[in-house]
């Protein structure tokens, strides 16, 4: 069972590399449906083989606005819904970026952060810049304004 599991794992390390090397380079979430179906992709597989710490760009619609989490750093919570379907819960750190104002049910997102893995589809986080510099900065994106 592991060596028919093991070209999976090449093929998904291979696709992130690439994405990480030249797609990111090009993506805008408002204009690059291409760039948005590779990440759904990319996200598709991770969610199939449990995979997490994966840097990603992609977009969603709003299908869910969920109260702030306000246990430790406070995040702005809500469900975003992928094109392919998958769903994703974004925990967006407002202790280190402003929050999206005004954010409804049906809003476009756009997002760049570190997917992690859960039986419900995954968690993307880290969608802010690290004061640190030893994490990618992250952000989301809605109507043409960035949050990072």
């Amino acid at each position: 069972m592991k060596q028919k599991s093991l070209p999976l794992v090449i093929v998904l390390a291979l696709v992130t590399w690439l994405w990480n090397e030249y797609g990111a380079q090009t993506f805008s979430s408002t204009n690059s449906s291409t760039a948005v179906a590779s990440s759904d992709s990319v996200l598709e597989a991770a969610f199939q083989n449990r995979q997490s710490d994966l840097q990603v760009r992609g977009s969603g619609t709003v299908i869910h606005v969920l109260p702030d989490d306000t246990k430790g750093s406070q995040h702005q919570r809500f469900l975003l819904e992928l094109d392919s379907g998958l769903t994703l819960l974004v925990a967006h750190n407002i202790d280190l970026a402003p929050r999206i104002p005004q954010l409804r049910k049906g809003d476009r997102v756009g997002f760049n952060g570190e997917y992690e893995w859960t039986e419900k589809g995954g968690v993307m986080h880290w969608t802010h810049h690290d004061p640190g510099g030893r994490h990618e900065d992250g952000w989301l994106e809605r109507a043409g304004k960035r949050y990072d």
